[in-house]
This record gives C-alpha cells, sequence and structure tokens, in this order.
C-alpha cells in the first residue's frame, strides 16, 4: 500500500518545539521532493517548506525561516519538519506532500504525487 503518514503532533504551549516525521511506505521517498503544508484553523492550506531529493536543497517560506527546519534521511524513507519557538500562529494541521517534479522555492512544483493525512499541531498556553 502506498501511502505517507505524519506524525509527531500535539499539544505545545509557545517557545516549544516539535518534530514532525512524514513515513513514506509502498514507494522510495528518495526519488521524491517533500513538501510540508499548514492549514491553520479557518484558513486555506499553505506550503511552509521543500526539500528536494537529488540534492536536498532546503527551501522556506519567508515568514518561517529561522524556525523551521526541513530535512530528509533517504534510508528511513522519512521525511521530517523541526518547528521552534512555536507560536499561537502556529497552530494548524500539517501534511507533507511528496512531488516527482521537485521544488519550486519553497513549494512543490506540482500538485504532489502522494499526501499524508496530516498531524495536528496546537500551541496553546
Amino acid at each position: 500500500q502506498v501511502q505517507l503518514v505524519e506524525s509527531g503532533g500535539g499539544l505545545v504551549t509557545p517557545g516549544g518545539s516539535l518534530r514532525l516525521s512524514c513515513s513514506a511506505s509502498g514507494f522510495r521517498l528518495d526519488s521524491y521532493a517533500i513538501g510540508w503544508f499548514r492549514q491553520a484553523p479557518g484558513k486555506e492550506r499553505e506550503e511552509m517548506s521543500c526539500i528536494s531529493s537529488d540534492d536536498g536543497m532546503t527551501y522556506y517560506r519567508d515568514s518561517v525561516k529561522g524556525r523551521f527546519t526541513i530535512s530528509r534521511d533517504d534510508a528511513k524513507n522519512t521525511g521530517y519538519l523541526q518547528i521552534a519557538g512555536l507560536k499561537l500562529e502556529d497552530t494548524g494541521r500539517y501534511y507533507c506532500a511528496a512531488d516527482s517534479a521537485g521544488c519550486s522555492d519553497y513549494q512543490l512544483t506540482e500538485a504532489g504525487d502522494y499526501w499524508g493525512q496530516g498531524t495536528q499541531v496546537t500551541v496553546s498556553s
């Protein structure tokens, strides 16, 4: 079965950190760029970051630079998003997607070949 599964979300206090995981099964993630998206309550989903498959280049939306770190471990068939200094506005459902077309800056070039179901991050004091 081909799928992406996100994990690592939870309830965090402001200033805390989380590491989200994006685990692939049924296909080799090393041929795909990985994108991370966030959908805040009542808002549209927006892309936060992308990591390429060939050279591991990383790209970030300006608003998250310095706090988000995208990475990948192809041996584990898994991608990651480390979030530091969590803010209330980071609350939302986080999704990963994999696309063979690569990254265009912080966005996947195309719509994503595979998507996960998301993991919820709630930042609250």
